[in-house]
């Protein structure tokens, strides 16, 4: 089987610094590309690394590979630790899909993009953008937050960024059916919306903006594939009284 020879380019060195308060967190971009090949599918993938051999810079790079690694694994014939080989495995699933479908098949993609969304002090937030397309009708893409605890060198568990997250949901809940024009006293499905028992709840992926903290439901999360990503802004100064006093936002 012939495997995807990729092609690794890593840019100039870059200092990320928030508008919030001034950090220091160095960090190099990396952008990886597939060879061109007829073959192949096409591989497009760029992210921030720390350059520090620090707590942080290891939990930091690790947690962002490991999703990139985990939105490439496709082929369960291979065993999958590194991105190289995430990269192989999703060149190989399309392979073994145009041995069984020669005439059939359209390549398939994979567009991951990654960059930091907010940073301060005390709080780091990556967000995470992917497109992918493995055959069907159309791609999927999706976006996925991962925040971090500079001090502690941690991934942040949404739960720990709120000191009611119960509170939080709730005023979430009025925001978003002001913002998507939703009787307060209808249920949260009545215009359209497909959240599971017709109760509210908060997305998967929560993250840091410099304009505040971003609710995002990615496609089929709480609406359908055609009304695509839903998100909610809550500015800073109506958040922080749900924030947990060590995030420090």
């Amino acid at each position: 089987m012939k495997f995807l020879k990729p092609l690794f380019v890593l840019s100039v060195v870059a200092v990320f610094t928030s508008c919030e308060e001034e950090s220091a967190l160095v960090m190099e971009p990396v952008v990886y590309t597939s060879a061109p090949c007829n073959s192949c599918p096409e591989i497009s993938i760029s992210y921030p690394r720390i350059l520090e051999d620090t707590k942080l810079g290891r939990t930091v790079n690790d947690g962002i590979e490991a999703e990139i690694i985990e939105l490439l694994t496709f082929a369960d014939s291979l065993e999958v630790d590194n991105l190289n080989e995430a990269v192989n495995s999703f060149s190989l699933g399309y392979s073994e899909l145009k041995e069984v479908y020669p005439d059939e098949t359209v390549p398939w993609e994979a567009n991951i993009n990654a960059e930091v969304s907010f940073e301060n002090r005390r709080v780091l937030s990556i967000k995470l953008d992917s497109y992918l397309f493995t055959g069907g009708a159309h791609g999927y893409s999706a976006s996925n937050f991962l925040n971090f605890d500079i001090e502690k060198g941690e991934e942040i568990n949404t739960r720990e960024l709120f000191r009611d997250l119960l509170a939080f949901r709730s005023y979430a809940e009025t925001k978003f059916r002001e913002q998507e024009k939703i009787p307060a006293d209808a249920p949260i499905n009545s215009t359209g919306f497909m959240f599971e028992r017709d109760t509210f709840y908060l997305p998967e992926n929560i993250g840091l903006t410099p304009k505040g903290i971003l609710l995002l439901y990615n496609q089929y999360e709480v609406a359908s594939y055609a009304d695509g990503q839903i998100q909610l802004l809550i500015p800073f100064k109506e958040a922080k009284k749900f924030v947990s006093p060590g995030m420090k936002l």
